[in-house]
């Protein structure tokens, strides 16, 4: 199969998983389409979720609309690249496996390039009739085919659909959204506190650590690498007494001289926002007297200077 072919998701969230052996039998609610990622993380103990990271079962996840390129199919799974996270892994982006029932083939492209991006933790999409279809993830961006006075038509995988407005800010393309600075990153990131963690989570139903990065900087117009480490070798370099709030901050083993294995965002006045680890929440500490603080080996910033920041 050409790896030039182009394909969306069909489910609210598809989780990018190791290999088509990861799912587990209590995964099959996130495998199957429609996917049921609520009814999937409420039938977690700790030791399931933990398992996603300690057995690598898990590599990432991507969005309802998300494109994605095949490059071959096993049973009833694919092997994917999702280009909208840029990865060491792959240069064309992040690999792994989907289940086929989660892909749609690529519709004809619109006229328009207009985006409808979701700024809610979560938004309805629905049908002409208005009945609810499904509920989408924050950072789902889907292109615009016309706007109503409450409503936005928007293409979904395979037809059309209606978002409110309430829900969504609309730009003119998907590499044309506004630009925010670095406490308009911190404040995306803030309306997620208390979020459990889940690894490999790259939605508003949960984000590991460096998937939170990302989604914050990507609410703001910057497209990020996907991991920790690939996220500390990109943007710019930033020293460590001179750091401002929205700046990503690494953590590695061996006090900070080893890997590097966490990135949160500095909040600003010494405090770290960030998805820590599976059993805890989005959350905002102290730095000081912490492992954190120890720890602590370089910044970034992805974020552009602004008169207001």
């Amino acid at each position: 199969m050409s790896n030039k072919a182009k394909w969306r998701i069909n489910v609210p969230v598809a989780t990018v998983w190791t290999n088509p052996q990861s799912p587990r039998d209590l995964d099959q609610k996130a495998i199957g389409s429609p996917a049921d990622i609520t009814g999937w993380l409420n039938g977690f103990s700790y030791e399931n979720s933990l398992e996603l990271c300690s057995s690598n079962l898990v590599q990432s996840q991507v969005l309802y609309g998300g494109e994605v390129l095949i490059d071959r199919i096993e049973g009833d799974w694919a092997l994917v690249i999702v280009p909208d996270q840029p990865s060491s892994k792959d240069e064309r982006g992040y690999p792994g496996w989907i289940p086929l029932a989660q892909i749609t083939k690529e519709i004809t492209e619109l006229e328009s390039d207009s985006v409808a991006v979701i700024t809610n933790k979560q938004a309805g999409l629905f049908s002409e009739e208005n009945d609810l279809l499904m509920e989408l993830s924050y950072m789902t961006i889907l292109p615009v085919i016309s706007e109503e006075k409450e409503v936005i038509k928007v293409s979904t995988p395979g037809s059309s659909a209606y978002l409110q407005k309430k829900d969504v800010s609309i730009f003119e393309s998907v590499h044309q959204r506004c630009f925010g600075n670095g406490a308009m990153i911190v404040q995306a990131g803030e309306k997620f506190i208390g979020l459990p963690y889940l690894w490999g989570g790259m939605s508003s139903y949960g984000y590991d650590c460096s998937g939170f990065a990302y989604a914050a900087c990507r609410a703001n117009g910057y497209d990020i690498p996907r991991d920790a480490s690939d996220q500390a070798q990109a943007g710019l370099n930033v020293d460590l007494d001179q750091i401002q709030p929205g700046d990503l901050l690494f953590f590695a083993y061996e006090e900070g001289k080893g890997k590097i294995h966490h990135v949160g965002i500095y909040y600003g006045e010494g405090k770290l926002l960030h998805s820590p680890k599976t059993g805890k929440t989005i959350e905002v500490i102290e730095l000081q007297n912490t492992i954190y603080e120890k720890e602590l080996c370089a910044a970034r910033r992805y974020w552009l200077e602004t008169e207001e920041s």
